[in-house]
């Protein structure tokens, strides 16, 4: 025998596994979504002659010498790290093969809350806030989006495709808000949803939030917050009208030109005939902001 005769024994009797398109297996189905704790079943078969076919896993495998289609069977999934191979050894090469099962186990959240982030009470308009949305034991997580809704509108979502854990985890969501005075009273929410792909089941899995209603204070806005002029009419009522809006609801006083005037009380709406003329200055303010609103008492020119 020379002397490359070893090296030639050695490459006869090396074992080749192939996989991917050169391998004569197929699964079906080739993807499988299941939730936490649901049966399982694929097949796998063999395209040519095999000498032994079987499932390589923790739970349910198998294996024949006579068939031509082994199956992989779980009553109930519970395993997260499951990674089942069906495997075949063939009288011809290649002479081994193996094919992975794509399997997602899904599991929906435990719970989704949301809450404020480092306040409490009524927010006041114009400024900044966070909420945060808080999933518990989610999995995977890489198929989450996060959807973020003011009443039935959705204002964010959030996508956690970066992430690669196949277990149960807790993630969260933050959304800065800076509120409107047409937010007052508005309920936000998150949901939780688990896109899984066309094998994943519809409708998708979700789990929602209860709802957070948010108070929105905003200062006093006069209905006319332009200066008012305004003719005094002999044996006639005058009126000055202060109204505003806001959130606490505005709280009114009132400047008259004579120090000596009877007082007008604390109402948006003065009415009197008794008014001399000059200015009048109509004080709106709650726990915001104070405004004012200015008026011009004037006698009637005579003749006019």
């Amino acid at each position: 025998m020379d002397s490359y005769t070893p090296a030639r024994l050695i490459l006869c009797c090396m074992v080749y596994s192939v996989s991917g398109e050169g391998c004569s297996l197929n699964l079906k189905p080739s993807r499988v979504v299941v939730g936490f704790g649901e049966s399982v079943s694929v097949s796998c078969e063999a395209t040519r002659p095999v000498r032994v076919l079987g499932w390589e896993s923790t739970l349910g495998a198998s294996h024949t010498q006579q068939e031509q289609v082994v199956q992989w069977k779980v009553d109930s999934l519970i395993d997260w790290i499951e990674e089942p191979i069906c495997y075949g050894v063939f009288h011809t090469a290649p002479r081994q093969c193996e094919e992975k099962l794509n399997l997602v186990l899904y599991k929906k959240p435990d719970s989704v809350n949301i809450r404020h982030v480092d306040h409490t009470g009524p927010m006041v308009e114009k400024r900044k806030y966070q909420l945060l949305c808080e999933v518990q034991n989610i999995a995977p997580v890489q198929y989450l989006t996060l959807k973020w809704y003011r009443g039935e509108a959705m204002v964010h979502n959030h996508s956690f495709s970066d992430l690669t854990s196949s277990s149960p985890v807790q993630v969260s969501s933050i959304l800065e808000i800076t509120p409107t005075r047409a937010e007052n009273g508005a309920s936000y929410s998150c949901v939780a949803e688990l896109e899984l792909g066309p094998e994943g089941p519809q409708p998708l899995p979700s789990v929602a939030s209860d709802s957070l209603n948010v108070s929105v204070h905003f200062s006093p806005t006069f209905i006319r917050p332009e200066t008012e002029v305004v003719e005094l009419i002999a044996g006639a009522e005058t009126v000055l009208n202060c109204t505003a809006t806001g959130h606490p609801t505005p709280v009114y006083s009132w400047q008259l030109p004579s120090p000596t005037q009877q007082s007008v009380g604390d109402e948006a709406i003065l009415v009197s005939s008794s008014l001399v003329p000059g200015a009048y200055t109509c004080t709106a303010s709650n726990s915001v902001e104070k405004k004012t609103k200015n008026f011009v008492v004037k006698a009637k020119t005579k003749g006019v």
